[in-house]
């Protein structure tokens, strides 16, 4: 059970949407449109230009590939925007 603050925290704060992608993928790119298109506000990170982000990424989703998203603790990696959307809609992420 959740304290109160960790209630207030959890259901207040906005979850953070992260797109894992590099400047050439063109996976990355629908990616970044179909998410745009949608309304949802998201951080991209270009792990070709941040090998910190690189690390990050491949530590968070035990691969390598971009495209990579993690919206909190889950997280959707290298994939078309069908299963973007089926990631979406089955975790309740809305914009």
């Amino acid at each position: 059970m959740l304290t109160r603050l960790e209630a207030l925290v959890y259901f207040r704060l906005p979850m953070q949407l992260k797109l894992y992608s590099r400047e050439w993928c063109s996976w990355c790119i629908d990616a970044k449109d179909f998410l745009a298109q949608r309304g949802y506000k998201f951080v991209e990170i270009d792990v070709g230009k941040d090998r910190g982000a690189y690390a990050e990424m491949a530590e968070l989703s035990a691969q390598t590939y971009v495209p990579t998203f993690v919206a909190g603790d889950k997280v959707l990696a290298n994939f078309d925007t069908d299963q973007l959307e089926k990631f979406l809609n089955e975790h309740q992420i809305n914009p």
